[in-house]
């Protein structure tokens, strides 16, 4: 997420606390390592306990956009700052087992997003998400319209058995959900082209590695036309629609997006930053609506713990909520010994009668960070612990009680 580059709203007074350096700051899938992007070049981190893991100085440019594969030596870049390193309209793909980069997709506008899997590599533009398959020569697997998602809202599950990919719809305020596993296989891809093609255009991935190393440090890459089709007309002819879920969310326009762990579960937050709703990626069923504040804000990111069964929330305000997604399941099973369930409205029991803000669930559990920046958050490897990395390049670790939903901040650290 980009906490990097301030962003005050109409008549804000003092600009807040940032630090000048810092461009990007993101997690890995499993939150034990973060990456940020800076006017010079990268770093990787380890978050739990912390330390700097690797760092790489650039010459001649920033990095805008970090997305991290686990704890691989694969990463996909997108350039960024005063000057950037690379072109922000490509990702570029670095082995920093070799430190080079061995392949480059090209886009027509510029990279507002980028997540990678095993197998895959996931772009987001302005007005599309695309899909792309993560190896030597990448091509292009499928693209989607999204309605205007400048804050380039995405998410991907983070488990391995799991692949749901979420993004907005075409509409404001709706979710498209994708099953990646339900997308056309990579040998089926191959098989649908002529053997000379197919030759020239990919190396089959490995189980487990997902990328393959280009002969003599040579690159691969392709382009997107405007209307989002691939190049290469067997490409084209082989490709075809997946199946999409499609949920009406918000009112306005998505803010952030979350998948959790095992791919059951979609958060998303809109642009007005009051509610967070969770919903079965599924059915569609809406399982939880959750309330921040009653005032607006911007949603930074949003968390599931590792077993799904809570959820953290920031914002611009410097404010970290911490949610509880099993206290329905605990009250119906009436256990006597659970950690504390959300809070509610006394006028719950009117909630047919008064406007949902009495309905919705409350944290349990809330913080404010140092300096009151805005940040993102992730869980730690501790089950009650929260990692938080601040727009003024720290990192700030805080633990919370689960029954009486007290928080304490653990370290602080300044990683620029």
């Amino acid at each position: 997420m980009n906490v990097g580059r301030p962003m005050l709203r109409a008549g804000s007074g003092a600009q807040e606390s940032y630090a000048p350096e810092l461009l990007y700051a993101t997690f890995n899938q499993d939150y034990g390592c973060f990456a940020i992007g800076t006017q010079t070049g990268f770093r990787i981190f380890n978050s739990d306990p912390y330390k700097e893991k690797m760092r790489r100085e650039f010459k001649d440019g920033g990095i805008g956009i970090v997305a991290m594969l686990y704890r691989s030596n694969y990463l996909a870049f997108a350039g960024g700052g005063r000057n950037p390193r690379f072109p922000p309209n490509k990702v570029m793909l670095w082995d920093d087992a070799s430190s080079k980069i061995i392949a480059e997709l090209e886009f027509r506008s510029d990279v507002l997003n980028v997540q990678l899997q095993r197998d895959r590599i996931v772009v987001v533009l302005r007005n599309k998400c695309i899909i792309c398959s993560l190896e030597a020569k990448p091509r292009h697997l499928h693209a989607f319209e999204t309605a205007d998602n400048d804050r380039g809202a995405m998410a991907i599950s983070g488990g391995s058995d799991s692949g749901i990919l979420v993004f907005p719809g075409r509409q404001k305020g709706h979710i498209q959900i994708v099953d990646l596993h339900s997308c056309i296989n990579l040998s089926t891809l191959q098989d649908s082209v002529s053997p000379a093609s197919a030759h020239a255009q990919a190396v089959p991935p490995q189980p487990g590695v997902g990328v393959q190393r280009t002969r003599s440090g040579s690159k691969g890459s392709f382009s997107v036309e405007p209307n989002g089709a691939p190049t290469s007309p067997q490409l084209a002819a082989a490709v075809h629609p997946t199946n999409i879920n499609i949920i009406a969310a918000h009112a306005t326009s998505l803010s952030a997006l979350a998948v959790s762990p095992d791919g059951a579960m979609v958060a998303s937050a809109s642009e007005k930053g009051t509610l967070i709703r969770i919903f079965d990626s599924m059915s569609g069923r809406l399982l939880h609506e959750l309330r921040r504040g009653v005032d607006r804000a911007d949603i930074y990111s949003i968390a599931f713990s590792p077993d799904s069964t809570r959820l953290c929330v920031s914002s611009d305000k410097g404010t970290v909520h911490i949610f509880n997604l099993e206290a329905k399941q605990a009250a119906a099973q009436q256990s006597a010994a659970v950690a504390a369930g959300n809070r509610q409205s006394n006028l719950k029991f009117m909630k047919d009668l008064l406007p949902k803000y009495f309905s919705s669930e409350w944290s349990f559990a809330h913080f404010r960070v140092a300096n009151e920046v805005r940040c993102i958050c992730g869980f730690g490897s501790e089950r009650n612990s929260v990692i938080v990395l601040c727009a003024d390049g720290t990192a700030q670790k805080y633990s919370f009680d689960s029954y009486r939903g007290s928080c304490v901040r653990e370290w602080y650290r300044k990683f620029i």
